[in-house]
C-alpha cells in the first residue's frame, strides 16, 4: 500500500467517517481497508434491498475475527458502519476509489474476496450483490477470472480454472502482507482457509537442499587430526611414565582433542517477525521441523543440533532441563496465537521461564555435517535486540540476516544491522564478513523490473553504509518455493537452484573461512607440543650420555626456584585481589555521578524519539515504540558509562596488575636463560612452545608477557567491549519479570493514558505527555533493577581480575613443570647403568620416530585440506 498516494479527498473522508479531525499522516493502511471494507460490505448487504440476519451476523463476526478486543481499531469499527450506511457511501463509488488509490493489487482483490463471503451468508448468491461486486471489481481492476473463482469457492462450487486458482493462492498469500499489519495478514489467511486446496504438483522423493560435500570433507580432516592426537597422547603418556616427559604435555594435547571434538559450527538466524526464519531454517533442514505461522510465531531461542535419536530438551532459566515429547516441540517453541494477535509477544517471552529449546535429530542433512542453527525470537522491537543479540551471538560463526523483499532493509532492520555489525567486529567500523543477507519472498515481486530495484536498493544500502564484507554474501531467494521444491523432490525449480547457491556460498564460508583457520589453528598447536615434546627428547639424550648434568648444588637452586615461581602466583593473586577491589569501589563512585544526571539526559533525549503509528487509534503501538527508545536510549546510556568509566578504570589498574605479570614472567625466563647457559639446557625454548601450545599468546617470547595473551579491555573478546554492559539494561527492563513495556502501557491505561489525543488538537503536546509518562514510568523501573544491573557490573570486573589471575597461575604451573621434569630426568638418569642407559637410547630413538611421524601426517591431512 502506498500511502503517498492518499489525497486530500481521501482524508476529508476519512475525517467525516471517523467523526476525527485527521491529517494524511494519521491515516494508516489498516484504517484505510477498514474504511473499504466497511463500504465494500454494507454495498453488498443493501444491494438486494434486504438486509438478513445472516448478513448482520457475518458483518459482525468478520470484523470479531480481523481485529482483536484490545485492538485501538476495534472502537472505530460501529462508528464507521454507522457513518458509510447514514451517508450510503458504498453507492459511491467515487468515494470508494478514493479510499482504494492507494491499495496494491492484492489489497484489492483481498477487498473483494469478503465481499464474495459476505454476499455468500445467507446461503445464495443473490445476482444483484453478484452484479454489485462485479461492477466494484471493474472500477478497481480485478480480472474476471478471479471473481469467477471467488465466487464458486464461496458458493461450493466446482472451479474449473484452475491456473487462476493457484494464482489467486499466491496473491493472497498471508505473506503478501506481512509488511503492513497484522490485521492484513489475519484477512489474507481467512480468505484462504475458505479457498479449496491449490493443485499439487505429483510429489517424488524428497531431495536435501545439498550434499554438503565441503562440510564431510571438514569433518573427515577434523576427526584424522583428532586421531592424530590420540595417538599422540599415547606417545607423550609414555614418556610421562617413564619420567621422562613432562606430564603436562599430555595434558595439553587432550585439550587440543577435546576442542576437535567438539566440532560443530553455529550459525545464527537473525531478523524481524514474519521475514519468514522458520521457513528457512525448515528449507535448510530439509524437513517441516520449525513451527510456521503467518503471524510472529518463534518465542525462545531455540538450537537445532544432530543427535543419535529425536529428542527435545527444554533448558530453563533456573539451571533446570527437561526432556520433553518431540510432539510438543512447536508449542513450546511458539508464541501464543493470542499473544501474537494481541501485540503483546514481548511481555509473554519476558515471562517465559525457558532459556532455550534444543532440538536433536539423527537425519538432519545439515546438523549430520557439524552445523548447529540457532533460531532467535523475531526481533521487530528495539528493547528486545540486545539481550536476544547476546544470547545468539556469543559463539555464533555466521549470522544469516532476514528480509523481506516487498519491504526490504527498513529503518529498523538497517539499524539491527549496523549493530550486528559492531558487535561481530568488536566495534570496528570494517564490513562484517560473518553476516549473509537473506532477502526472502522473491517470488512476490511479480514484475522484472521490481526484482531489479530490490536488487539495487539492498545492494547500494549495504555497500554505502559498509555492512557487510566478502562475496556472495547477499541472496535473493524463496524459501517457501524452496521448501516446496525440496519436499516434492523438484530439483529443476528455479527457487531451490537459487536457495542452493545460497547453502553453498554458507558452506564456503564455514569451510574455507572457519574451518580450515581452526583446523590449522589445531595443527600448530600440535606441533608446538611436539616440539616441545622432541626438546625434552634431547635434554634427556643429553643426560644419557653425559653432556648435561645437574648436581646438587643446581637441585638447590631449581627448589629455591620453584618455591619462588609458587610464591610469584601467590603475590599475583593477593595483588589482582586487591586492585579488584580497588576497581570496585571506583565504579560504584563513578555509577552514582553518572546516575545524578540520568533522568535529566533521558528527557532531553526523548525529544527525539519518533513513531509511525497514530496517537487515536494506534496508541498502544505508539506508546510501546517510546517505551522501546527509552530502553535503547538507556542502554546507550549504561554503554557510553561502561566503555568510557569504567573501562578507563579498568586500563588503569589492570595495567598495573599486568606489569607485575610481566615482571614475573621475565624473572623466570631469565632463571631459565641462566640455567641454559650452565648446563646447557633448552628450558627457555621449552617454556616457550608450551605457553604457544597452550594459547597463551606466546609468553616470553619478544618480552610481550601475558599480557598479551588477554584481549585488551574493550576489545575484542574483552569483557566490556561490544555488547558489554548495555545489555544488562534490557535484561532489567525488558526481560526483569514483566517487563517494562507491559508495565508501561498497563499503567497509562489504568491512568487514564488510554484517552490520550481524543480530545485534543496539539497533536505535539499529546506525544511529549506521553513520552513524559513513559519516561518517569521506565525511570521508576530502571531505579527498581539499578541494584541488580550494577551487581552484573561488578560480576564483570570481579571476572576481568580473575582472567588475569588464572592465565598467571597456569603459566606459574608450567614453569614449574619443567623444573620437576628436568629433576625426574636426572633422578631416573641417575638410577641407571650403562645397559639402562643403551636400552633408553633405543626407546627415545623409536619415540623421535613416532613424533616425526605424527608431524608428517598432520602435514598430510592440511595438504588435503588445501585441495
Amino acid at each position: 500500500m502506498d500511502t503517498s498516494l492518499i489525497s486530500s479527498q481521501t482524508v476529508e473522508l476519512i475525517s467525516r467517517l471517523t467523526g476525527q479531525n485527521l491529517r494524511k499522516e494519521d491515516i494508516t493502511p489498516p484504517v484505510l481497508f477498514l474504511a473499504g471494507l466497511i463500504t465494500v460490505l454494507l454495498g453488498v448487504i443493501h444491494a438486494d434491498g434486504t438486509v438478513s440476519a445472516e448478513e448482520t451476523q457475518r458483518l459482525r463476526t468478520t470484523f470479531t475475527e480481523l481485529i482483536p478486543a484490545n485492538n485501538n481499531l476495534r472502537p472505530l469499527v460501529m462508528p464507521m458502519v454507522k457513518s458509510v450506511r447514514e451517508q450510503q457511501v458504498y453507492k459511491k463509488l467515487t468515494a470508494l476509489l478514493a479510499l482504494t488509490a492507494c491499495f496494491s493489487e492484492e489489497e484489492k482483490l483481498l477487498l473483494i474476496s469478503f465481499g464474495y463471503q459476505m454476499s455468500a451468508a445467507d446461503g445464495t448468491i443473490d445476482k444483484r450483490e453478484k452484479e454489485y461486486l462485479t461492477i466494484v471489481a471493474n472500477k478497481l481492476g480485478i480480472a474476471g477470472r478471479f471473481l469467477t473463482v471467488l465466487e464458486a469457492s464461496f458458493s461450493s462450487q466446482a472451479i474449473s480454472d484452475t491456473a487462476a486458482l493457484t494464482e489467486l493462492h499466491s496473491l493472497l498469500d498471508p505473506a503478501q502482507f506481512q509488511s503492513l499489519d497484522s490485521m492484513f495478514v489475519r484477512a489474507a489467511s481467512h480468505i484462504i482457509g475458505h479457498l479449496p486446496a491449490k493443485p499439487k504438483h505429483k510429489t517424488n522423493q524428497k531431495q536435501s537442499v545439498s550434499s554438503y560435500q565441503e562440510l564431510k570433507k571438514f569433518q573427515l580432516y577434523r576427526q584424522q587430526l583428532d586421531a592424530v592426537c590420540g595417538k599422540l597422547c599415547l606417545t607423550l603418556q609414555d614418556g610421562s611414565d617413564r619420567n621422562v616427559l613432562s606430564p603436562t604435555l599430555a595434558e595439553e594435547i587432550t585439550k587440543v582433542s577435546q576442542r576437535l571434538q567438539s566440532p560443530c559450527f553455529r550459525v545464527a538466524v537473525v531478523g524481524e517477525f514474519s521475514k519468514g526464519k522458520s521457513t528457512l531454517l525448515n528449507a535448510l533442514l530439509g524437513e517441516e521441523i520449525q513451527p510456521v505461522r503467518d503471524i510472529p510465531c518463534s518465542g525462545n531461542v531455540t538450537i537445532l543440533k544432530y543427535g543419535s535419536q529425536r529428542r527435545v530438551i527444554c533448558r530453563y532459566k533456573n539451571g533446570r532441563e527437561e526432556e520433553i515429547p518431540p510432539a510438543q516441540y512447536q508449542e513450546k517453541a511458539s508464541i501464543s496465537e493470542e499473544a501474537a494477535y494481541g501485540s503483546y509477544a514481548d511481555e509473554e517471552i519476558a515471562k517465559s521461564e525457558i532459556a532455550e529449546i534444543v532440538f536433536e535429530h539423527p537425519d538432519l542433512e545439515l546438523c549430520r555435517n557439524g552445523v548447529e542453527i540457532i533460531d532467535s525470537p523475531g526481533l521487530n522491537e528495539q528493547a528486545e535486540r540486545t539481550l536476544v543479540t547476546q544470547q545468539v551471538l556469543k559463539t555464533t560463526d555466521a549470522v544469516i540476516f532476514l528480509t523481506h523483499a516487498q519491504n526490504a532493509l527498513t529503518e529498523k532492520e538497517r539499524e539491527l544491522l549496523l549493530y550486528l555489525k559492531k558487535e561481530l567486529n568488536y566495534g570496528n567500523n570494517e564490513g562484517a564478513g560473518n553476516i549473509f543477507m537473506v532477502v526472502n519472498f522473491f517470488d512476490l515481486l511479480r514484475r522484472e523490473e521490481s526484482r531489479q530495484q530490490v536488487r539495487k536498493r539492498v545492494e547500494t544500502i549495504v555497500k554505502s553504509q559498509n555492512l557487510i564484507a566478502g562475496e556472495n554474501r547477499i541472496h535473493f531467494i524463496s524459501a517457501q518455493s524452496a521448501l516446496e521444491a525440496i519436499l516434492e523432490g523438484n530439483e529443476n525449480d528455479d527457487y531451490l537452484k537459487s536457495f542452493q547457491g545460497f547453502t553453498d556460498s554458507i558452506e564456503k564460508f564455514l569451510t574455507v573461512e572457519r574451518g580450515a583457520i581452526a583446523l590449522r589453528q589445531s595443527a600448530a598447536g600440535i606441533k608446538q607440543i611436539i616440539d616441545t615434546g622432541c626438546e625434552e627428547l634431547n635434554q634427556w639424550e643429553e643426560m644419557l650420555e653425559g653432556k648435561l648434568t645437574v648436581d646438587q648444588g643446581d637441585k638447590q637452586k631449581i627448589f629455591e626456584q620453584m618455591a619462588e615461581v609458587s610464591g610469584r602466583e601467590v603475590k599475583i593473586r593477593f595483588l589482582a585481589n586487591e586492585l579488584m577491589e580497588q576497581s570496585l569501589e571506583e565504579a560504584i563512585e563513578s555509577w552514582h555521578k553518572w546516575a545524578e544526571g540520568l533522568g535529566q539526559r533521558l528527557g532531553s533525549k526523548s525529544h527525539r524519539w519518533t513513531s509511525g503509528h497514530n496517537h487515536i487509534w494506534s496508541q498502544n503501538k505508539l506508546i510501546k515504540d517510546y517505551s522501546n527508545q527509552f530502553v535503547l536510549d538507556m542502554t546507550k546510556e549504561i554503554e557510553d558509562w561502561a566503555s568510557q568509566k569504567v573501562k578507563a578504570i579498568l586500563q588503569q589498574n589492570v595495567a598495573v596488575l599486568n606489569n607485575q605479570i610481566n615482571e614475573d614472567i621475565y624473572a623466570i625466563r631469565l632463571e631459565f636463560q641462566n640455567f641454559d647457559k650452565q648446563l646447557s639446557s633448552n628450558l627457555v625454548s621449552q617454556f616457550n612452545n608450551l605457553a604457544i601450545a597452550g594459547d597463551l599468546g606466546g609468553i616470553g617470547i619478544g618480552g610481550s608477557g601475558i599480557a598479551s595473551s588477554i584481549s585488551d579491555i574493550g576489545g575484542p573478546g574483552g569483557y566490556l567491549g561490544g555488547l558489554g554492559l548495555g545489555g544488562l539494561v534490557a535484561a532489567g527492563l525488558l526481560f526483569g519479570g514483566v517487563g517494562i513495556i507491559p508495565i508501561i502501557l498497563g499503567a497509562l491505561a489504568a491512568g487514564g493514558g488510554g484517552a490520550f489525543g481524543l480530545g485534543m488538537l496539539d497533536v505535539d503536546g499529546i506525544h511529549n505527555q506521553i513520552k513524559e509518562k513513559v519516561c518517569e514510568l521506565g525511570f521508576e523501573k530502571f531505579g527498581e533493577s539499578a541494584e541488580s544491573i550494577f551487581e552484573k557490573v561488578q560480576e564483570r570486573v570481579i571476572a576481568v581480575f580473575n582472567d588475569r589471575a588464572d592465565a598467571n597461575s597456569d603459566a606459574m604451573s608450567k614453569a614449574i613443570s619443567l623444573w620437576e621434569n628436568l629433576l625426574e630426568q636426572q633422578e631416573k638418569r641417575d638410577r641407571q647403568n650403562q645397559a639402562e642407559c643403551e636400552s633408553q637410547k633405543v626407546w627415545l630413538a623409536d619415540k623421535r620416530r613416532e613424533l616425526e611421524q605424527v608431524k608428517n601426517q598432520i602435514e598430510t591431512i592440511l595438504n588435503q585440506s588445501d585441495r
